[in-house]
């Protein structure tokens, strides 16, 4: 990518741990493009799952999520030529992960800037996003106290049971209406079937539409407490995205894009998405996000990973319109 972003006249910088960094001059104040070079698959996975082109479809881990989305943006680029927005290119490593190195330098790259456009991405429709959800990932560990099952059960406070008390409470936590989710996504605990469990363990995933929403399970999780009074329970982990709410600026973005996209006989719609990217974090920082402008397809980190290749040209020429417009801050 950084060959590639430097043969369009970039003045690239290569970051720590892959991250990628990218300037390239035009009318200020600059637009910042973002993206992420990493997948979801593990080391390995092309030897199970090689990269292929059936027809007009390629097939491939990362090919939707998000290959092919670097491919829009590079294009993108290239077609608006010279008389565009002065443009910052962030590209992370670890975004899969949470963009725990990436997020610094994410959010300076992200100081000001008019725009931002992230080519995750879009619906399998190739619908635009405006809004997603934040996540956290929390893990819940809980002390009890090891006793014989058999003939010593009572001086025994079980893990297990006072686990089994809390994953209701938290699957409690979710409310349809709202948009919030929370999924006990794996437990864990005790060592025997003979022995009242000492110990166990709760992985928790969720996912909230708002601030407030994401305050109110905040709340909720601080506030647990034992049904057992003589277990413990301990409470890790937290935000790793915050929530990217639908903005006034980001409803303008994605007016401009629509109209661009009538031009080119796209039917674009505006969508909101479960799932969080770099845009949450750029959002966040009160920049106006437009996200979803990679190439169509379905299948994102799954064995049926694909991307529609006649896709790629009309989204590359739909975000070099948007990089060209001059009214856009």
């Amino acid at each position: 990518m950084g060959e590639e972003l430097e043969r369009l006249g970039a003045e690239v910088t290569l970051l720590e741990r892959g991250h990628l960094r990218a300037e390239l001059p035009g009318r200020r104040p600059p637009l910042l493009l973002s993206g992420h070079v990493d997948t979801v698959w593990p080391e390995g996975t092309l030897a199970e799952m090689p990269f292929r082109v059936e027809g007009g479809t390629a097939f491939g881990p990362g090919a939707y999520d998000m290959k092919a989305g670097l491919v829009v943006m590079v294009e993108g680029i290239r077609r608006a030529g010279d008389d565009r927005r002065a443009l910052r290119v962030f590209l992370t490593a670890d975004e899969e992960k949470g963009s725990p190195t990436g997020r610094p330098l994410l959010e300076q790259a992200a100081e000001g800037v008019a725009a931002a456009f992230v080519v995750e991405p879009p619906s399998p429709r190739g619908n635009l996003k405006t809004a997603r959800k934040g996540l956290g990932r929390f893990t819940l560990r809980i002390t009890g106290r090891a006793a014989h099952a058999g003939t010593n059960r009572a001086a025994g406070v079980s893990a297990v049971e006072e686990l089994a008390h809390q994953t209701l409470a938290l699957e409690a936590l979710t409310d349809e209406r709202t948009g919030t989710a929370v999924n006990v996504g794996v437990v864990s605990g005790g060592t025997a079937e003979n022995v009242v469990a000492a110990e166990a363990e709760a992985r928790i995933d969720v996912r909230v539409a708002t601030k407030a929403d994401r305050e109110r399970v905040e709340r909720a999780l601080t506030e647990l407490r034992p049904v057992n009074p003589e277990a413990e329970l301990e409470l890790g982990g937290g935000w790793t995205r915050p929530p990217l709410e639908r903005s006034e600026g980001a409803a303008k973005l994605f007016a401009r894009a629509r109209e661009y996209g009538r031009e080119l006989g796209l039917d674009l719609e505006e969508g909101a998405s479960g799932g969080g990217s770099d845009g949450n974090l750029i959002g966040a920082l009160g920049v106006p996000v437009l996200d979803g402008l990679g190439a169509q397809g379905a299948g994102a980190h799954s064995p049926d990973e694909h991307v529609e290749l006649g896709s790629i040209p009309l989204r590359a020429e739909l975000l070099a319109r948007l990089l060209q417009d001059p009214g856009l801050s």
